[in-house]
């Protein structure tokens, strides 16, 4: 009696595990939903070159302009900043590139 609830114990987890390895492998294979692979395939890595340290009084406005850069590239410079609350001594970055 032991030896058949310990065998079906065991087939029990040998599918349980079974289920499991199909499961992840099936997960890696499968796309993902379109904002997730939208988001991935958005990542990019910045390189910053140079930065400055903001003062007293500067905005987004005046930085870009001070550095003759465009909103534009200031702003994918720059992806995480909030203009609406540069503090004194935030590094911006000023020149670089995204990879």
């Amino acid at each position: 009696m032991a030896n058949s609830k310990a065998a079906i114990f065991l087939c029990v987890a040998l599918l349980m595990f079974s289920l499991l390895m199909v499961h992840v492998a099936e997960s890696r294979v499968l796309p993902k939903s379109k904002s997730v692979r939208a988001l991935a395939e958005r990542e990019t890595s910045l390189i910053c070159d140079q930065t400055y340290g903001a003062e007293a009084g500067d905005s987004c406005f005046t930085v870009s302009k001070a550095f003759n850069l465009t909103s534009d590239f200031f702003s994918a410079i720059n992806p995480n900043l909030d203009c609406k609350k540069i503090f004194i001594g935030q590094w911006l970055c000023i020149d670089g590139f995204t990879v």
